[in-house]
């Protein structure tokens, strides 16, 4: 994510929060209350932003994962196209003497 998308990002949820809070009060909410409901839905907002981070950190779905592993499978790929008839006859004789 570029600096600008995160700037943006933080932009809308600002924007948002000001969009709550006076709909609320154009809603019939005093001040008061349409502040704490506005805090409230921001606040859930962030700790459901933070566990699906927190999920997806844990089941390596991150972009850093992603590209790790796109990166080896593209090295195998490349590693197989590379080698000759005989030398792929010998890693699948190998492979499956692994599995017996």
């Amino acid at each position: 994510m570029r600096r600008l998308d995160a700037l943006t990002i933080i932009l809308a949820v600002f924007i948002a929060g000001g969009f709550g809070y006076v709909a609320l009060q154009w809603l019939g909410l005093d001040s008061i209350k349409a502040g704490i409901w506005t805090q409230a839905v921001l606040v859930m907002g962030l700790v459901g932003w933070l566990l699906s981070y927190g999920l997806r950190a844990k089941n390596h779905k991150m972009t850093y994962h992603q590209q790790l592993k796109d990166y080896e499978e593209a090295v195998i790929d490349k590693r197989i196209s590379e080698m000759s008839k005989e030398e792929l006859a010998e890693l699948q004789a190998e492979l499956e003497a692994e599995k017996a």
